[in-house]
């Protein structure tokens, strides 16, 4: 059962001025589907809050590291704004116990969904970008986000993927093959699941917003798979 909203607020620090808005972030498509005419869902404020989110981050990695190259800001970014990073700080604000679902999707489990609860993130801060404007949405980041930009500041240690073969090269243990065994969503919001193979042996599956995100996903788990 979803919690009240008017509990988020306040735990958010937050008041709307347009409930309906922060409402329509927490609702998602299968909740609609179930409730015609009820409410709206919330993937055109995802689709938004991702740009909001995305140029906010941007705004702050160009001012906090001026000595930075072009390409180091794009891969810290990415590190920031990919589905694993979203569904941290989703948990950490327990957004999940306020999304409204419908009931095949709630006994599914889409309340802890990694993509659900990334998509609800956006959704929020699309929402709050509509109801107070983009000052707003940044001075929430500065006390949410971006203090714990640190933590993503390693992407020597995020590519798994090279790790992995290095892993796997070290010991002479065979050959590896990424696998898309998955596409899904509409064009402005794909999802890809990737899988890992070795010699044939799948050693893991992860998921993500590109192929290469997933695919990093699957390397992740295929390398925890192999140190175990």
């Amino acid at each position: 059962m979803n919690r009240d909203l008017r509990e988020l607020e306040q735990a958010l620090g937050l008041k709307f001025n347009d409930r309906k808005l922060l409402a329509q972030a927490f609702t998602h498509s299968s909740y609609v589907n179930e409730n015609r005419g009820k409410a709206m869902h919330n993937e055109r404020l995802e689709f938004l809050g991702d740009a909001v989110l995305e140029l906010c981050v941007s705004d702050y990695l160009y001012n906090m590291y001026p000595k930075r190259t072009e390409g180091e800001l794009t891969k810290l970014r990415a590190s920031i704004v990919c589905e694993p990073s979203l569904v941290e700080f989703a948990n950490e604000l327990n957004f999940g116990a306020y999304v409204r679902l419908g009931r095949g999707e709630e006994i599914t489990g889409g309340r802890t969904r990694p993509a659900l609860l990334a998509d609800v993130f956006e959704a929020f801060i699309g929402a709050l970008y509509l109801d107070q404007g983009i000052e707003a949405v940044r001075s929430w980041l500065e006390q949410v986000m971006f203090p714990k930009i640190a933590r993503y500041d390693q992407p020597q240690i995020s590519d798994y993927k090279t790790r992995l073969q290095e892993y796997v090269q070290q010991y002479a243990l065979g050959t590896l093959e990424y696998r898309i065994v998955d596409e899904q969503g509409p064009a402005h919001d794909k999802h890809f699941v990737s899988e890992v193979y070795m010699n044939d042996r799948r050693l893991g599956r992860g998921s993500g917003r590109t192929k290469k995100e997933a695919e990093q996903n699957a390397a992740a788990e295929a390398l925890s798979v192999l140190q175990s």
